[in-house]
C-alpha cells in the first residue's frame, strides 16, 4: 500500500469508495512481493500493479465487482488454476490477491496510518483475509509498538484473536516483514480457519556511505531509487555537502567512525543497514571498519579499494584486533564483477552485491543458469 498511498488518501479524505487489491502471497516466480498493491479509484483509475502486468486486468475487473457488492473476495493467479493462460500469468508463478473496499467506513484508522508511514513511525496493518465468518473477513487491526500513545486500533471480531495477532505482527513489523498468518477461528495458535495479512510499514532501511566522493554520490543516488535512506558522511566540510549528494537524505560533517559508533549506541543501525565505506584512505577507513564489523546484524559491510588496498586494510583490522569472523563479514573490494569503470557503474556493481546478499542470488546471468528466478531467502 505505501506505493500507491498518495493516490488513495485523497479518495479517502474526500468521501469516496476505491477498491484495493493487495498481494498477500507468492508462490514459484511470482513477479511482486506481498504487500504490493493495486487500487481501483472511483473514476475507474487503475493505480499501481500486483504483478508486473499479468494479471492486472483481472484484478481490475475483480475490484470493480467488490466495489459494487462491498464484499472482500481472496482470489488465486496462477499455472494452477484452468484460466492462468486467461489472466496471463504465464511465468509459473502463483499469487494469491485480496481485494476489499477502502473508504473511511471500512478503514477508518487510514489518515493515522499514512501519517505515521509519512514520519517514518512503525505501524502495521492486520486485515482478516480469510474465516468461516463471512462478516469478519476485511476487518483490521493497527498495531503500533507497545510504548506508543496508541499501540493498537481496531479489531479482528474477537479479544483473543487481537492478542494473538498483535503479538506476531509486533514481530514481524521490527523485522521489517509482510506476512501471511495462519490461526484457528479465534486467533487460537493451532488449527485453521482464519488467515490474516500483516503488511508492515517500517522506517526505510538505512544506507550509509562513508566518503564524500564522487563514486559516494552515484551510490547515494542508486541508494535512494533502492528505498534506502541514505546518509553520506565525511570529515572533510568541504566535500560533504548537500548541494555535492542532492540525492541523500542527509549530509553529516563528522569522523565517521565517530559518527557509526553514536548511531549504533543510539539504536539506529539495525540489521536492514547497509554500510559502503568509500573513503580510499586508511586513517578514515580502518577506523570505521573498526566500529562496523564489531555490530553483531548489520545487512552488509562493502569498503571499496584495489587488491593492494584492500590486503593493506585487512592487514591492520588483523592488527587492530579483530577476528577472522568478524573480517569475514566485509565485502572487500566492493561489488561484483561487472567490469565496472564509471562512478555510476561502480554504483551499480555495489547495488547488485547488496541485492544479491539479501535474497541468496549468485549474480550469474540468467540466461546460463537454470532454477527460479526469484529465491527464498
Amino acid at each position: 500500500m505505501r506505493d500507491v498511498l498518495h493516490r488513495l488518501l485523497p479518495w479517502w479524505q474526500r468521501g469516496e469508495a476505491v477498491g484495493m487489491g493487495t498481494v498477500i502471497a507468492t508462490f514459484s516466480s511470482a513477479p511482486r512481493a506481498p504487500g504490493a498493491a493495486m487500487l481501483v479509484g472511483p473514476g475507474g483509475e487503475a493505480v499501481g500493479s500486483v504483478s508486473g502486468g499479468c494479471v492486472e486486468g483481472a484484478v481490475y475487473e475483480l475490484a470493480q465487482q467488490v466495489i459494487e457488492d462491498r464484499r472482500p473476495v481472496l482470489q488465486r493467479y496462477g499455472v494452477s488454476d484452468d484460466d492462468a493462460f486467461a489472466v496471463g500469468l504465464t511465468c509459473g508463478g502463483i499469487i494469491d490477491i485480496f481485494v476489499d473496499v477502502v473508504d473511511q467506513q471500512t478503514f477508518p484508522e487510514l489518515a493515522d496510518v499514512a501519517a505515521d508511514i509519512e514520519s517514518g513511525q512503525p505501524v502495521a496493518v492486520a486485515t482478516v483475509v480469510a474465516h468461516h465468518d463471512a462478516d469478519r473477513v476485511g476487518r483490521r487491526l493497527v498495531i503500533r509498538p507497545p510504548d506508543s500513545a496508541v499501540p493498537v486500533t481496531g479489531s479482528l471480531g474477537s479479544s483473543r484473536a487481537d492478542d494473538a495477532v498483535t503479538a506476531d505482527a509486533r514481530g514481524l513489523l521490527a523485522a521489517g516483514r509482510s506476512e501471511t498468518l495462519h490461526y484457528g477461528p479465534d486467533g487460537q495458535r493451532r488449527g485453521e480457519g482464519m488467515a490474516v495479512f500483516v503488511s508492515s510499514y517500517a522506517p526505510r532501511p538505512r544506507m550509509l556511505v562513508f566518503g564524500a566522493i564522487d563514486f559516494a554520490a552515484a551510490v547515494a543516488r542508486i541508494g535512494s531509487f533502492l528505498g534506502y535512506r541514505v546518509t553520506v558522511c565525511d570529515a572533510r566540510p568541504v566535500f560533504a555537502t548537500a548541494a555535492r549528494f542532492p540525492e541523500a537524505d542527509e549530509v553529516v560533517v563528522s569522523r565517521p567512525n565517530k559518527y557509526l559508533a553514536a548511531e549504533v549506541a543510539a539504536g539506529r543501525i539495525d540489521g536492514r543497514t547497509v554500510l559502503c565505506v568509500l573513503t580510499h584512505d586508511p586513517k578514515f577507513d580502518v577506523p570505521v571498519l573498526e566500529v562496523a564489523l564489531r555490530i553483531p546484524d548489520v545487512a552488509y559491510i562493502g569498503a571499496m579499494g584495489s587488491r593492494r588496498t584492500h590486503d593493506d586494510r585487512m592487514q591492520r583490522l588483523k592488527e587492530a584486533g579483530l577476528t577472522g569472523q568478524e573480517l569475514s563479514r566485509l565485502s572487500s573490494p566492493i561489488g561484483l564483477d561487472l567490469g565496472a569503470r564509471t562512478p555510476e557503474e561502480t554504483a551499480v556493481s555495489i547495488a547488485a552485491e547488496i541485492i544479491a546478499l539479501r535474497w541468496g542470488g549468485r549474480g550469474d546471468r540468467l540466461a546460463q543458469v537454470g532454477g527460479p528466478i526469484h529465491h527464498d531467502t
